[in-house]
C-alpha cells in the first residue's frame, strides 16, 4: 500500500525545496562574490607596492645616472687638451660691480 501526499503537503515541500535551492544559490553567489573582491583587493595592494617600488627604483636610477653624468663631465674635462695646456694664472685681477646709479 502506498501513501499519497496530500496536494497542500506537496505545495509546501516544493515550496520549502525552492526556497532552500534560492538560499543555496545566493549563499554561493555570496561566496564566490567574497573570493573575487579578495582576490582584487591582493592585486590592489601588489599593485601600489610595486608602483612604490617603482618609483623608489626610479629615483635611485636618476640619482645614479647624475653622479655618472657628473664623472664623465669631470673626467672629460680633465682629460680635455686644451685645458691640461692651459697656464695658470699668477696674480688674477678681478673686477668690481658697477652700481647702475652711478652711471645714470
Amino acid at each position: 500500500m502506498t501513501r499519497r501526499s496530500t496536494l497542500g503537503r506537496q505545495v509546501n515541500q516544493s515550496t520549502v525545496l525552492l526556497m532552500v535551492s534560492i538560499g543555496a544559490l545566493i549563499l554561493i553567489l555570496a561566496l564566490l562574490i567574497l573570493f573575487h573582491q579578495n582576490s582584487n583587493a591582493t592585486k590592489g595592494y601588489l599593485l601600489r607596492n610595486l608602483e612604490r617600488e617603482r618609483s623608489q627604483l626610479l629615483l635611485e636610477q636618476e640619482v645614479l645616472n647624475m653622479q655618472v653624468a657628473k664623472a664623465q663631465a669631470m673626467e672629460k674635462i680633465e682629460s680635455d687638451r686644451q685645458i691640461e695646456a692651459m697656464v695658470p694664472v699668477k696674480k688674477p685681477r678681478y673686477t668690481t660691480e658697477i652700481k647702475l646709479e652711478t652711471l645714470q
